[in-house]
């Protein structure tokens, strides 16, 4: 019997970026689940570099790691937090990995003297890459990043132009999504951006099978009809896709307009009755009245840039739904902090809880060190992440007098540093990919806090840092009023760190946020928020 090949669904976005393609994809994804079948997703990124670990993620939002170490757009984080599955390297595709190989087949030979050119050479690099990454599954969606007309986007739309035809129109769809803006004063909605982003990608040779249109508010019904005579796209393949009060909403917004059923018959996909009953219950949660209020304070440095942390404050979010509670999230500028007349106690006034979130760099390290002693002191609840931990391990060694301890990203050449680069990166402090990536093992030390909230004695977790907690200071930890807690499986590394005596004061290593869902919230955030929850009650 002959091996059903894989259908192709290819998102592209027009007029401007940020619509939210990301989350198109996702919500499409989700609702194909749904109806039982086995869904891979891709993002293809148009930048010249070889993966997101150097973007500043202040432009560009956090970087997301997948279980196999790679260092990705945010995207990505998205994709898992809406099918619920663990995605890996081969589902972001950034232009300059594509590059990269092409140039390094060159230089060995392997195109036999010919001229390498962008087509056919890169852009069959670049298909290669979508087909690898979706054998094994019904269906693959594929998102190109930017905006149809990006010159920089241009080899991945040839590239998917090219491949809809190789794999056959039968078995590939493409969805364009494009913005509708409403214009107050005259108080009607314009859908000629829409129409000229048709146009646009009709240019490069891409006709769209369906076409989901964004917006800040509802639109009426009656765009549907223009959109479709203007862009050549049926009604019924038209999406209206307003703002909503949670993004977890949307796929049961795309559902209610069909064009999963769309997709699935476009595509002739044999799919079951879709399976929402869990995915209405976490809008149910993110959107109804809750119960209780927990207000937690988020010490960074990159200010009310939700991107930055997107993982962190969906797992916060996710922590407090699976506990009826809202939360009121508060930003703490860590470099105001740094300032040694800075007035700690009122920076911290009125909070149930700190989060120090992950991070690189001297900027706001000290009034991190500041928020970790403070709530160590004052029997706050503490959710430390990555950097979050090590400050945290230097804030108990100067709150027992330790006053010069630090971490060797700031002074490499201090007496005291409770936190040092791992064995094996001295000299790699400033290039890419050569940090602790991926899932590592934790075992749990029984008893502990960290046991507890996991109720396991081993775990999985994802890494990305360099730097690690000095082994010759961990048999003085008790004296400083904390404990490792979590260990690697042969003790060699802390994973885990807790406060001695204190209702909430955990911190890892690793980044716990990766694997936070919003139908299953983290352990760690779980706990956390619940401890929040708690000092609010008193």
């Amino acid at each position: 019997m002959a091996k059903k090949p894989t259908k192709f669904v290819f998102v592209t976005g027009g007029v401007l970026s940020g619509l939210g393609k990301g989350i198109t994809a996702a919500s499409i994804g989700n609702l194909l689940k749904a109806r039982g079948l086995n869904v891979n997703i891709q993002k293809c990124d148009p930048y010249l570099n070889i993966d997101a670990g150097t973007l500043n993620p202040a432009e560009h939002g956090e970087c997301f790691v997948t279980k196999d170490g790679a260092e990705t757009d945010l995207d990505l984080g998205h994709y898992e937090r809406f099918l619920d599955q663990e995605l890996t390297q081969s589902s972001s595709l950034m232009s300059g990995r594509v590059l990269q190989k092409v140039i390094t087949d060159e230089r060995a030979g392997k195109y036999l003297g010919k001229t390498v050119q962008y087509i056919p050479h890169v852009v069959r690099a670049m298909q290669e890459e979508i087909l690898e990454a979706s054998k094994g599954f019904d269906v693959h969606i594929v998102e190109i990043g930017g905006t149809v007309g990006d010159y920089e986007g241009l080899s991945f739309i040839e590239a998917i132009r090219e491949l809809g035809f190789k794999v056959s129109r039968e078995n590939s769809l493409y969805v364009h999504v494009v913005y509708m803006p409403y214009l107050g004063a005259s108080q009607e909605f314009k859908t000629k951006p829409a129409q000229n982003a048709v146009r646009d990608l009709r240019g490069y040779g891409i006709v769209p099978d369906v076409l989901v249109a964004r917006s800040e508010r509802a639109a009426p019904e009656g765009v549907v009809k223009k959109l479709s005579l203007f862009s050549g796209v049926p009604q019924e393949a038209i999406a209206l896709l307003p703002n909503a009060p949670s993004i977890y909403e949307v796929p049961l917004t795309l559902e209610d307009t069909g064009i999963a059923d769309v997709i699935s018959q476009r595509l002739s996909l044999k799919v079951s009755k879709p399976h929402l009953k869990e995915w209405r219950e976490v809008v149910r949660r993110a959107t109804n009245g809750f119960t209780s209020t927990a207000t937690i304070g988020v010490v960074a440095k990159y200010m009310d840039n939700t991107d930055t942390y997107m993982s962190v404050f969906e797992a916060l979010r996710a922590a407090a739904w699976s506990q009826d509670a809202k939360l009121d999230i508060r930003w703490i500028d860590a470099e105001a902090l740094d300032n040694p007349s800075a007035d700690v106690a009122k920076a911290f006034e009125g909070l149930d809880g700190i989060v120090v979130p992950g991070g690189f760099g001297t900027r706001g390290i000290e009034g991190k060190i500041k928020a970790a002693q403070y709530a160590l002191k004052n029997n706050l609840p503490y959710l430390g992440l990555c950097l979050g931990l090590q400050m945290a391990v230097i804030a108990a060694a100067r709150s027992a007098g330790i006053t010069d301890a630090n971490t060797a990203e700031i002074e490499a050449n201090g007496k005291n540093l409770v936190i040092n680069t791992m064995d094996g990166q001295k000299g790699k402090e400033n290039t890419g990919g050569t940090m602790r990536l991926g899932n590592y093992p934790c075992k749990l030390e029984k008893g502990s806090l960290a046991a507890k909230v996991y109720g396991e004695k081993e775990i999985q977790e994802r890494h990305r840092h360099r730097y690690e907690c000095a082994n010759a200071y961990r048999e003085k930890y008790e004296s400083w009023g904390i404990r490792a807690s979590g260990t690697s499986p042969d003790s060699s590394l802390v994973e885990i760190i807790e406060g001695i005596n204190h209702p909430f004061f955990l911190a890892s290593q690793f980044h716990p946020e990766f694997k936070s869902r919003p139908n299953r919230a983290h352990p760690m955030f779980r706990g956390f928020v619940k401890a929040t929850l708690e000092t609010a009650l008193k």
